[in-house]
């Protein structure tokens, strides 16, 4: 792999880039305040805007490093910042098949939007651009993702990026209070 950091995305509808600090109080609004949002992350609800700005500042600090993948979903004809997407080294998980192993370690992709914006296929845009990224510059093989088993609305978004269902596991939040979720992979060149 030729890990390329957090670079500029443009889809048809949404520019992803890199989280500024002066998101902060856009990203509170939006979305980082909102319990609803919140519910299925691995995060709880900001409690301030000061909280969002302190989030964001550990994560610019990361964008030097060419295996740290953040971005800011826009939407490119208002410019209004409406979530985020991530790409993150995956827990262990020995579920996956040696197969999958094989072509290198395991990525999952994370994503969420402020409730104003879902259903209107902004999730599975900037999904599917974040995975053909991964393929096609950075030359990963193959990518995960995984939901709370409640949370069928993102399972949605994922098949709708080409993902397959591939088995039920635990998935841990930051506190490491355990979730169970539903796991699925997408292998290089199977999405089309």
């Amino acid at each position: 792999m030729d890990h390329q950091g957090t670079q500029p995305i443009q889809t048809g509808r949404l520019l992803l880039r890199r989280f500024t600090i002066d998101d902060a109080e856009v990203m509170f609004g939006n979305w980082a305040s909102d319990p609803e949002v919140t519910r299925w992350l691995r995060w709880d609800a900001h409690r301030s805007w000061v909280e969002t700005a302190e989030y964001l500042h550990e994560v610019t600090k990361q964008y030097d490093r060419p295996d740290f993948y953040d971005w800011a979903i826009q939407v490119r004809a208002s410019g209004v910042v409406i979530g985020s997407i991530s790409l993150m080294r995956a827990e262990p998980d020995p579920a996956w098949p040696a197969a999958f192993t094989a072509l290198g370690e395991a990525w999952e992709s994370g994503y969420c939007l402020g409730r104003k914006w879902w259903s209107k296929g902004y999730a599975t845009e900037a999904l599917c651009a974040v995975r053909d990224y991964w393929f096609d510059k950075v030359g990963g093989q193959w990518l995960t993702c995984c939901h709370a088993n409640d949370n069928v609305a993102s399972g949605a978004v994922m098949e709708k990026a080409g993902f397959r269902y591939h088995h039920t596991g635990i998935s841990r939040r930051f506190d490491g209070t355990e979730v169970p979720c539903r796991f699925y992979a997408l292998l290089k060149g199977t999405n089309e």
